[in-house]
C-alpha cells in the first residue's frame, strides 16, 4: 500500500469512527375504544408527550383511538400477536386478560370513589402482579365512571332489566352463562356494533358509564337510565412486557412513573365529567329513574342474594373477600370518624381514616 493510500485509510477511519450511530427509536402501538378527544384519549396524549420528552425522542407512541383497531378483545388479540405494543382497556377488557381485576366491579359492592380507592391501592400490587406474571406491565389505572343501567323503556326493578335484552361484551362464554343463570338475557356483541344494534332494536338496555353514553350518543336510543350506580368500571392501560424491557433501563421508571402521573391528573376530572354527561343528557331528554328506598333495598337484597355464585366463579374466593374486607374497614374507619365527641371527661383517641394518595 502507498503511503498515499495508508494516509486515506487512517483518515477514512478517524471520519467513520467519529460519526455517532443513529439513535435507536422504540415505538409502542397503542390502541383503545375510547373516543378521540375524550378524557381518556387525553390521558393518552399527555403520557406520549411526556414520554418524547423525558426519552429525547427515543420513545414514541402512536395511538389508535376510538377502536379503529377493533373492540377490546380485538386489541387484546392484536397485542398478544405482536400486532400491537399497548392498549388502554376498560376493565371489561382487563378481566379479559387477567380475571382476578373483576374484583374491583363487583356490583353493588362499593358505594363511593372513595371506596373504590382505598380498594384499589391495596389490591393494585396483587393484581399488577399477576399481570405482571401474564406478560404485561401496568402503565396506569384510570376510571370509566359509574355504571348505570340505561334501556329503551322506563325501568326500576332487577327484574324489569331481567326482562329486556342486555348487551354485553362478546368473547366471554363464562361470563354469558353467568349472566344466563342470573335471569338475565344477554346479548353478546362487539362494544363497535352497540350502537347500531340498538338502532335495529337487536338490543334493549346496556350498562355503561354516562359519560360514555353521552360521547358515543348511545343515550337517545335508550333514553331511561336507572340513578343506581351498579359498578365502577375502572380501566387499565398495559404493554408487553417483551417491549417494555427493550427499553433502556434507565429510561423505564421516569416513563412509568410519567404515565402514572398522566393517569392520576386526569381522575378527578374524568369523575366531575361523569356526573355533569347526566345533567347534559337530561338536557336532551334523557329520563333519568330515581329508585325509592324500598326499591333500592330489593336491588341491594337481590345482588347479595347472587353473590355466593359470584364468589369463587367471577371473582376468586380469596380476593371477593378481601375486598369485602376492604370496603368494611373504610366504611367502620368514616363511622369512628363521625361519632360525636365523648362527654364522660375523657378524650377520646381519634379515629384514623384510610389517606386517599
Amino acid at each position: 500500500m502507498t503511503t498515499r493510500a495508508a494516509v486515506r485509510c487512517i483518515v477514512g477511519a478517524v471520519v467513520l469512527g467519529g460519526m455517532a450511530a443513529p439513535a435507536q427509536t422504540y415505538r409502542i402501538d397503542l390502541g383503545t375504544v375510547a373516543p378521540k378527544e375524550s378524557p381518556w384519549h387525553e390521558v393518552l396524549l399527555q403520557m406520549g408527550q411526556d414520554w418524547r420528552r423525558i426519552s429525547g425522542g427515543k420513545v414514541q407512541l402512536r395511538i389508535f383511538a376510538g377502536g379503529v383497531q377493533g373492540d377490546e378483545v380485538d386489541m387484546l388479540r392484536r397485542m398478544r400477536a405482536g400486532q400491537l405494543q399497548a392498549v388502554a382497556f376498560s376493565g371489561v377488557g382487563l378481566a379479559h386478560v387477567e380475571p382476578a381485576v373483576g374484583c374491583l366491579s363487583i356490583p353493588l359492592m362499593l358505594d363511593s370513589y372513595e371506596e373504590l380507592d382505598h380498594v384499589r391501592e391495596r389490591i393494585a400490587p396483587r393484581l399488577e402482579a399477576a399481570l405482571a406474571a401474564k406478560g404485561y406491565i401496568v402503565l396506569n389505572w384510570g376510571d370509566v365512571g359509574w355504571v348505570h343501567f340505561f334501556a329503551n323503556q322506563p325501568v326500576k326493578t332487577l327484574d324489569e332489566i331481567r326482562k329486556l335484552k342486555l348487551f354485553i361484551t362478546a368473547g366471554d362464554p363464562a361470563a354469558e352463562k353467568l349472566y344466563k343463570d342470573f335471569g338475565f338475557r344477554p346479548i353478546p356483541l362487539a362494544s363497535t356494533d352497540l350502537r347500531p344494534a340498538l338502532a335495529t332494536k337487536t338490543v334493549d338496555a346496556f350498562d355503561v358509564p354516562p359519560l360514555f353514553a353521552l360521547l358515543e350518543q348511545l343515550f337517545p336510543h335508550a333514553p331511561n337510565m336507572i340513578a343506581l350506580k351498579w359498578a365502577p368500571l375502572i380501566g387499565g392501560t398495559l404493554v408487553r412486557k417483551k417491549e417494555w424491557e427493550e427499553i433502556p433501563e434507565k429510561l423505564r421508571g421516569p416513563l412509568l412513573e410519567a404515565a402514572r402521573k398522566a393517569g392520576d391528573k386526569m381522575r378527578d376530572k374524568i369523575r366531575k365529567l361523569g356526573d355533569e354527561a347526566i345533567v347534559q343528557m337530561q338536557k336532551r331528554k334523557l329520563n333519568v329513574i330515581q329508585p325509592d328506598e324500598k326499591t333500592m333495598a330489593l336491588w341491594r337484597r337481590q345482588t347479595e342474594e347472587a353473590y355466593p355464585k359470584l364468589r369463587g366463579k367471577l371473582v376468586a374466593a380469596d380476593l371477593f373477600d378481601e375486598v369485602k374486607r376492604l370496603r368494611d374497614e373504610y366504611r367502620e374507619a368514616r363511622a369512628a370518624a363521625a361519632k360525636p365527641p365523648v362527654t364522660t371527661g375523657q378524650l377520646a383517641p381519634p379515629a384514623k381514616l384510610p389517606v386517599r394518595r
